[in-house]
C-alpha cells in the first residue's frame, strides 16, 4: 500500500504549439505630436465624458433645488454647456500643442 501512495502519474503535457514564421516589416512610427488619430480619439473621449458627467451633475442639481421642469432642464443645459466648454478648451490645448495649465516661471539661481 505504501508503494502505491508514492507512485504518482506525471501531469499530462500539452503538445507544443506550432511555430509560425513572421516577416517583420519596418513601419514608421508617427511622433505623438503629429498623430491626429490619437488626438481625435482623446478629444472625443474627453468630450463625451465631460458632457455626460456635467449633464448628470446638472440633472442632480436640478432635482435637488428646482421644482419646475423648465428650470430643471435649464440646469441640465447649463451643465452640458459647461462640459462642452471645458472639453473644447482641453481639446484646443491638445491640438495646438501648448500646455493646458499655466506653469510658474522657472526660478533663477543666484
Amino acid at each position: 500500500m505504501a508503494e502505491e501512495e508514492n507512485k504518482t502519474t506525471p501531469p499530462p503535457t500539452t503538445p507544443p504549439l506550432p511555430t509560425t514564421t513572421t516577416t517583420t516589416t519596418t513601419t514608421k512610427t508617427i511622433p505623438a505630436r503629429y498623430d491626429l488619430d490619437a488626438k481625435w480619439d482623446a478629444c472625443l473621449d474627453l468630450s463625451i465624458r465631460r458632457v455626460v458627467y456635467s449633464s448628470l451633475a446638472g440633472a442632480f442639481t436640478g432635482l435637488l433645488f428646482f421644482r419646475s421642469p423648465t428650470t430643471r432642464w435649464a440646469s441640465i443645459a447649463f451643465g452640458a454647456g459647461a462640459g462642452v466648454g471645458a472639453a473644447y478648451t482641453e481639446c484646443s490645448y491638445l491640438f495646438d500643442g501648448s500646455a493646458p495649465k499655466w506653469s510658474p516661471p522657472p526660478k533663477e539661481e543666484k
